[in-house]
């Protein structure tokens, strides 16, 4: 028996070293895959990992300032509270990934493919996304003001709150996007293809919306827009429409009635 726990120590022991060497051979540049499901934590700013396979890799509250990723498999990866800020993800693989309030400000997206991506409150801004591909993706509330994004796809894709301002979509997908309360202000659309989106109180002011293909005036009707919203032929901005809450004095209840006073019954016994 102590001699099965002794072989049992030892091999559990080898197995988190080689682990743990393979881990650190990779961080040191070794051109091996890192394991799987492998978490990474604290920082790594500037770190090299391009070309890697990094499926369902964690980054929990990670430093990845400046780091290079480019053409790495991040399938399944999980971004969590991380910072990006700069890093180059070029042509790098993100299907399936989740990006939750993660920084990705400046960071370069070009050609990769984000397509099923679920990003909540994740910060894209000044980011280099030309050709992207966000199909299906889930971008609720998150926020791409001032990207590049110029023929990039956002078919299917959830945009719900998300900021848009001053960015540059030339030539963007954006069939069958959700734009509701999104915030267009200020960008460039110039040939994009808003075929089936929606607009529901999505903010169009200042947006030059002359050469977009497949907008209706129905989705307009949806949208909030003013006198600077440049439009195609034949289609109306509406400003937007507002409700009105009136607020009237409302009588305070009436205190509510005191109680009687308890009646009492005395009740008398003869005894004989």
């Amino acid at each position: 028996m102590p001699t099965a726990l002794t072989r049992l120590t030892l091999v559990l022991g080898l197995a988190a070293f080689m682990t743990s060497a393979a881990t650190t051979l990779a961080w040191a540049g070794d051109e091996r895959d890192i394991p799987r499901l492998v978490s990474f934590g604290g920082s790594c700013a500037s770190c090299e990992l391009s070309g890697r396979k990094l499926t369902g890799a964690r980054f929990l509250g990670a430093n990845f300032t400046g780091a290079s990723l480019v053409g790495s498999d991040l399938r399944g990866a999980s971004f969590v509270g991380s910072n990006f800020t700069g890093a180059d993800l070029t042509r790098a693989d993100l299907r399936g990934a989740t990006m939750m309030g993660a920084v990705f400000r400046l960071a370069n997206f070009s050609d990769a493919t984000l397509s099923g991506l679920e990003a909540t409150g994740a910060v894209f801004t000044n980011a280099n996304m030309a050709r992207a591909k966000f199909d299906s993706a889930e971008l609720l509330g998150s926020n791409f003001a001032h990207v590049d994004a110029r023929e990039a796809s956002f078919v299917g894709a959830e945009l719900h709150g998300a900021d848009l301002s001053g960015g540059r979509f030339e030539r963007a997908n954006f069939r069958g996007a959700t734009l509701d309360a999104a915030n267009l202000a200020g960008g460039l659309f110039g040939g994009a293809d808003f075929k089936g989106a929606s607009f529901e109180h999505a903010s169009l002011r200042g947006v030059d919306l002359s050469s977009v293909r497949n907008l209706t005036q129905d989705q307009l009707d949806e949208a909030c827009a003013d006198a600077s919203t440049r439009l195609p032929a034949g289609l109306v901005a509406r400003g937007c429409r507002a409700k009105v809450i009136i607020a009237r004095p409302v009588k305070p209840p009436k205190p509510p009635t005191a109680p009687a006073p308890p009646r009492y019954i005395v009740e008398y016994a003869y005894f004989r």
